[in-house]
């Protein structure tokens, strides 16, 4: 991949050179010491990827990040030397099309660079999914699932996003009401060290509670719950969060497809997903068997998404009921959720 590398501290710049130039199959493309000169530079010679600072001078990587994405899309990726206080700032790049985060690889007094391989395994993950966008999806072991437990389960709604999908989140679940009685689960593409901010940032953005999930948790009724991990999110067969690597092949860390297919498995009461913003075709297929199981299915629409990767795949499998714009899916939640109540008060 031709990469090129934007960061104003000349220090970052010579670690990022040093891991782009030892591995033989990457290349620096060019160097750009803040945003604009990288938006100049990335409309006359566009890269396979960005690495984007986030803190510079004359434009900062969120600025930079949206032009590029307007004019000269490509793949980016944000690098930070520090998770806290860039958290906001690390989602709103996602917004405007940022793939992921990573942290700065340091480069020591010894010459040494530290963080190197961590920044070569995103590349590799983005690499894959620029490259060789073909289907992951592994289904759930068919196990049936556990008796159901006393009293009814609550209603859940479940939601996976990539590209964009912080800013797309923090629109839905800002226009859910703190009643909002259904369970929340979303799978977002993230870094896991960025895990925990995302959480604490939805948690403002929204009257319900958000937190991460727990290895062993269960799905409590107006909670939302996100997924920690690099590894895969899974409901069990007694309906409790498990976390598994499983399947090891798979680029997209955490898989939607996978939490998608194990909760089709292990999850008998029919209620919601939806598919947002995302590269790629992950979620796609696990949408598709939660409609053919009677789920409702609601895939974000084109217009309104930051990448139309992984809605469009659910649109061509006819996966979803309903393709909405974003600012229509908290109300369809909302008005979905009401509606089974009624229903399940009128046949009890």
């Amino acid at each position: 991949m031709r990469i090129a590398i934007v960061n104003d501290v000349k220090l970052a710049v010579e670690a990022l050179r040093r891991v782009v130039a030892g591995a033989p199959e990457h290349e620096v493309a060019w160097i750009a010491y803040d945003g604009a000169e990288a938006v100049e530079k990335c409309a006359g010679d566009k890269p396979d990827l960005v690495l984007m600072d986030l803190i510079m001078p004359v434009m900062d990587g969120v600025e930079a990040t949206r032009l590029i994405m307007k004019n000269t899309p490509c793949a980016v990726l944000i690098v930070t030397a520090t998770v806290q206080g860039n958290a906001p700032k690390v989602f709103d790049a996602m917004g405007y099309g940022a793939l992921d985060a990573v942290n700065t690889p340091v480069l020591g007094p010894d010459g040494q660079t530290s963080g190197g391989r961590e920044l070569l395994d995103k590349i590799a993950i983005i690499a894959k999914l620029l490259y060789r966008p073909s289907e992951f999806y592994t289904e759930a072991d068919v196990v049936p699932p556990a008796p159901l437990p006393p009293g009814s389960l609550p209603d859940l709604v479940l939601i996976g996003a990539s590209t964009g999908g912080p800013k797309a989140l923090a629109e839905i679940l800002s226009h859910l009401p703190a009643t909002f009685r259904a369970g929340i689960v979303i799978i977002q593409h993230v870094n896991a060290q960025f895990a925990p901010e995302l959480a604490e940032w939805l948690d403002g953005q929204t009257p319900l509670q958000v937190k991460l999930a727990e290895e062993g948790e269960s799905v409590q009724g107006g909670t939302v719950l996100l997924a920690a991990s690099n590894d895969h999110l899974q409901m069990t067969r007694d309906r409790t969060l498990t976390y598994t690597s499983e399947p090891r092949e798979c680029p997209y860390r955490p898989s939607v497809d996978t939490f998608f297919g194990s909760v089709g498995a292990h999850w008998p009461k029919k209620s919601v997903a939806v598919l947002l913003t995302g590269m790629g075709r992950d979620g796609a297929t696990g949408l598709l068997e939660l409609r053919r199981a009677g789920w409702h299915t609601i895939a974000q629409d084109e217009e309104t998404s930051v990448i139309y990767g992984m809605p469009r795949a659910a649109a061509k499998l006819d996966a979803a009921v309903d393709v909405l714009p974003l600012q229509h899916i908290a109300p369809k939640l909302v008005e979905w959720i009401g509606e089974a109540g009624a229903v399940e008060k009128e046949t009890s």
